[in-house]
């Protein structure tokens, strides 16, 4: 117990983690976790000038979503090291090839995934308006992964198509990730 609340055991992993100034991005990249692994980096950037580390095992998320999160990464002055710790796909990969420092645990793995567009209602203009978006803001994801690892756009848009998986090892020959975690 700290002061006059209770803790549980997921609050204490949450503080444990957040004094060791790791943040924890588990699961599917929505608005709700995007926000809250901003507020944690951002709050430990403030804190203190020492380096941060992103654990990330996203089965995917909102290509939006995902590109906002790349940008609060673009504006950290601290060191940041991210690590694939699972499954890292979809618009999320954007998330991992943002970092300035990326590693993957050795059982880590990666699907190369084309960022699937939200289901949109309306009318015509509406959608013909949110699909030419879409098309933008994928524009913008490719132009990433292909600054992160070196390779032409148009075979990063085939991969992508294809949906291609890679291992950690095959992550690193690919330029996704620079080494694998050891410790």
């Amino acid at each position: 117990m700290r002061g006059d609340r209770v803790m549980t055991f997921d609050t204490y992993v949450q503080e444990q983690l957040f004094e060791r100034r790791i943040v924890l991005a588990q699961g599917f990249l929505d608005d709700e976790l995007a926000t809250k692994m901003s507020a944690q980096l951002l709050t430990l950037e403030a804190l203190a000038d020492k380096p941060i580390r992103l654990h990330l095992a996203s089965p995917g998320g909102q290509l939006g979503t995902a590109l906002g999160l790349v940008d609060t990464l673009g504006v950290l002055q601290v060191e940041l090291t991210a690590v694939a710790v699972g499954e890292v796909s979809g618009a999320s990969i954007g998330v991992l090839a943002a970092a300035p420092r990326r590693l993957a645990y050795p059982h880590a793995r990666f699907q190369l995934t084309e960022p699937k567009a939200a289901e949109i209602k309306g009318t015509a203009g509406e959608v013909d308006t949110y699909a030419r978006e879409h098309l933008r803001l994928r524009e913008a994801f490719i132009e990433l992964l292909a600054d992160t690892t070196g390779r032409q756009a148009g075979a990063l848009d085939e991969d992508l198509r294809r949906g291609r998986f890679l291992t950690a090892q095959e992550a690193v020959g690919y330029g996704l990730v620079q080494e694998l975690a050891t410790a």
